[in-house]
């Protein structure tokens, strides 16, 4: 019995040293296993982390290529600017000194101008339509003279200055003359803001008792063309010489002789009446001449007179009193009025 005991415990420990090996081997084998699969997966994260690395090398060179590029393209364009900008600096010096360059120039031309301003008004306060300056007022130079006189209506030019004759006599005779209310009144309105613009009472009356009747002709198409280039400063008056002259220019005259300038009996081209034509007219930048006597000379000449006084008034050049230019106005109608009668102005002074 003992024995049989003893072998069964034997036998029991004989099975447990093989589970217990059968268990180490087992743990062995799988601890070599977890090995080998822990090494190749730390060398699969091995190489990724490499492959990374390497990528992540390429880009920063990239990176590092682009940054080189940029800094020089910055310093490219730094540069560009800095010369652009000197490049305007100069230009803006060379321009400022070309503009204080003009100033000068134009302040003195500036200089200039307001003396012949000053030089000129006080021409006009010495020279008026009643006690002209001849040098001012070529047309009222001897017709006898020979070659050809230009008059233009409110032409200006500045010739010495000459002193005006004492008008005491004039001065008294204007006191015992008398205002005519409703004139005077249309006149200081009109003084406000002087124009040749009929719009006003005082021009649209003088344009309807004086202008209008003065430059009424019988050829009334041509008077209307009178009448514009009076109005627009554009009418010549020239004196025909008093010695024959062939004509080269191929400029067409009316109312004269073709081929001569000599004043000789012929049509006037405004009446129509065949009179003795000392003068001719021109009308703007026409080529056209015509041929006028002396009666529509004189009518011309009235209203020329009357414009010319007018523009100084409007342009500022006359310092008087309102009632001495007033007067002065009625003086200009009047030798309207007696140009249109047939009165020579010649006779009527």
């Amino acid at each position: 019995m003992a024995s049989s005991s003893q072998t069964k415990r034997m036998l029991q420990e004989e099975t447990e040293a093989k589970r217990r090996d059968n268990t180490l081997s087992r743990l062995r084998s799988s601890s070599i296993e977890i090995k080998e699969k822990g090494a190749e997966f730390l060398k699969e994260q091995l190489d990724a982390a490499q492959k990374e690395l390497k990528l992540k090398g390429e880009e920063c060179e990239k990176l590092s290529l682009l940054r080189n590029q940029l800094e020089q393209e910055l310093e490219e364009l730094t540069a560009s600017l800095f010369e652009e900008a000197h490049k305007m600096v100069r230009e803006a010096n060379v321009k400022q000194a070309n503009a204080e360059k003009q100033l000068n120039e134009a302040q003195g031309k500036i200089d200039v101008l307001q003396a012949e301003v000053t030089a000129l008004k006080t021409l006009v306060l010495t020279s008026t339509p009643s006690t002209p300056n001849r040098q001012l007022h070529p047309q009222l130079q001897s017709s006898g003279s020979r070659g050809h006189v230009r008059h233009k209506s409110a032409t200006l030019s500045v010739p010495q200055l000459q002193s005006e004759p004492n008008s005491a006599d004039s001065l008294s005779r204007q006191k015992e003359k008398e205002l005519d209310s409703v004139l005077f009144a249309e006149f200081l309105c009109w003084r406000e803001t002087p124009s040749l613009d009929r719009s006003s009472a005082f021009m649209s009356r003088i344009y309807r008792e004086d202008i209008e009747p003065c430059l009424l002709f019988t050829r009334s198409e041509l008077s209307q063309s009178v009448q514009s280039a009076v109005e627009n400063n554009s009418l010549t008056i020239e004196p025909v010489a008093l010695t024959t002259m062939p004509v080269k220019s191929s400029t067409v005259e009316f109312g004269g002789p073709n081929g001569s300038r000599t004043p000789v009996k012929t049509k006037c081209a405004l009446s129509g009446i065949s009179q003795l034509c000392r003068h001719r007219i021109k009308l703007g930048d026409k080529e056209n001449y015509y041929y006028i006597s002396p009666s529509s000379r004189d009518r011309i000449t009235a209203v020329c007179n009357f414009f010319t006084y007018i523009r100084y008034i409007q342009q500022g050049l006359v310092r008087q009193e309102a009632e001495q230019i007033f007067w002065e106005v009625m003086r200009l109608r009047r030798e309207m009025s007696l140009a249109k009668l047939g009165f020579h102005l010649t006779d009527e002074s």
